[in-house]
């Protein structure tokens, strides 16, 4: 590679980090050439954007990113090949790699970043499946806000029936 392509390529890779706030760093060697095509199909299908690229290319990528990115904790996790995961949705790698693993030994987890939080080794696979999305998150936020409003309100209703009951028995009674 030249200076020039280098150059490129580091650009390239920083462009891709800035513009996303969910990465994962995998170690995918030992797949024969058919088992990273399905895996790259199957990222694909999911809108993964699959990344292979030098070690010192993604650390001149990271490093140049403001420190308060916290792209720091990631340096010691590029070493040995690395194919970088790229997506909208935090889990979605997390769930792929899971799901792809279930008949394969690999892609590894190396380390994984997730709107600024950083989770490093294989191990930290099935607590990254277990995230929530934003979504996920204000959805069961509202879900607590109203509920109880929908208590009251299921309250208020029962008692209205309630008193109408004992109306209609009493002016049955007096009748």
């Amino acid at each position: 590679m030249t200076r020039d392509e280098k150059t490129a390529a580091i650009a390239e890779l920083k462009e891709e980090f800035g513009n996303t706030s969910f990465f994962y760093l995998t170690d995918s060697s030992t797949l024969t050439v058919a088992k990273i095509n399905k895996f790259r199909r199957m990222c694909f299908d999911q809108g993964i954007k699959v990344r292979v690229a030098k070690n010192t290319l993604i650390q001149k990528a990271l490093e140049s990113e403001p420190e308060s990115k916290g792209y720091a904790a990631l340096y010691g996790s590029l070493s040995g090949p690395t194919t970088i995961l790229i997506s909208s949705n935090p889990k979605a790698p997390a769930k792929l790699l899971e799901e792809f693993r279930k008949t394969e030994e690999r892609p590894l987890l190396k380390a994984a970043y997730i709107d600024s939080s950083v989770y490093i080794g294989d191990e930290q696979l099935a607590l990254l499946v277990k995230l929530k999305s934003k979504e996920e998150m204000v959805g069961e936020i509202i879900g607590l806000l109203q509920s109880p409003g929908r208590r009251l309100a299921s309250q208020i209703t029962a008692t209205g029936s309630k008193i109408a009951g004992i109306v209609k028995t009493l002016e049955e009674r007096g009748a």
